[in-house]
């Protein structure tokens, strides 16, 4: 659970950037973070695979911090740069020169949702693992799968494949 709060300590600084280069953001900037975080995402999915192969014949030793992790996922992420600049940006500023208090309104509601949802997710799959070994096996595969393939994807978009 811990890492449904990672946007709240990777966002900041994001938020802090894009607002003060508000649709300055260069193309090559986006392409940079798309490629540092395919690399970052397919460098988890290793670590996922090796888990995978090795899950069941070993003790299972403690996973590290899963925040840290999960925050530098964020930080190598575009899609919060794009957002803030594009969407969230744009309209937080506008919240807050008609009233603080609704700049202070939305983030809360959106850093609140975006949270709740997190968690909710987190707590889903944690739950899974009353299946059965077998299950939690598959579920630690197709996580591995499912972070080869995003890495891939933002590998392609950021050599600009899209």
């Amino acid at each position: 659970l811990p890492a449904a709060f990672s946007p709240l300590i990777s966002d900041g600084p994001v938020i802090v950037l894009v607002l003060l280069v508000l649709s300055r953001v260069p193309v090559w900037l986006a392409q940079g973070l798309r490629l540092a975080g395919g690399l970052y995402v397919l460098y988890l999915a290793w670590g996922a695979v090796k888990a995978w192969r090795g899950y069941g014949t070993q003790e299972m030793a403690p996973a590290p911090s899963s925040l840290p992790r999960a925050a530098l996922v964020n930080v190598l992420n575009p899609n919060p740069y794009i957002s803030w600049s594009l969407v969230l940006g744009p309209l937080l500023l506008k919240a807050w020169r008609e009233a603080p208090a609704n700049g202070v309104a939305l983030l809360a509601g959106f850093y609140g949702t975006m949270v709740l949802s997190l968690a909710g997710t987190i707590a889903l799959f944690a739950a899974a693992r009353n299946l059965g070994p077998r299950v939690t096996r598959a579920l630690i595969g197709l996580s591995s799968v499912a972070l080869a393939c995003f890495g891939c994807y933002l590998l392609w978009s950021g050599a600009g494949g899209w």
